[in-house]
């Protein structure tokens, strides 16, 4: 399976289920690898025969925008749901994190994969 990455994803948001994180927006980081349906862009060098990673960007910017999360699970959740319905993705892994959430802790967070990731 042909996978495409975006890694280091920052996007401030309110999150979190303590009444501070629900007052004053957070950075998450998310790190994105999605399963292409097939590997035809490797073929006909054509964006339109992949997924454009860069609509995904925008897309999980407009979420952000769009939606307010509680838990990171929740989020993650809903990342992989939409690129997988909206993009035709087959498989996707989200990892999600806080960014120095707590002392002494640099990051912390989630890390989900929904689909089939199938050998080609």
């Amino acid at each position: 399976m042909d996978v495409i990455f975006i890694h280091e994803l920052k996007v401030e948001t309110l999150i979190g289920i303590y009444p501070w994180e629900q007052q004053a927006p957070q950075t998450i980081q998310l790190d994105l690898e999605v399963g292409l349906p097939r590997a035809c862009g490797a073929d006909s060098d054509k964006i339109d025969d992949t997924i454009d990673y860069s609509k995904v960007v925008t897309r999980i910017e407009e979420l952000f925008r769009e939606q307010h999360f509680l838990l990171l699970e929740r989020a993650a959740a809903a990342i992989a749901s939409t690129i997988m319905e909206e993009f035709k993705a087959p498989w996707i892994k989200v990892a999600i994190a806080k960014l120095a959430p707590r002392r002494n802790v640099k990051r912390l967070g989630v890390m989900i994969e929904r689909g089939v990731r199938t050998a080609e």
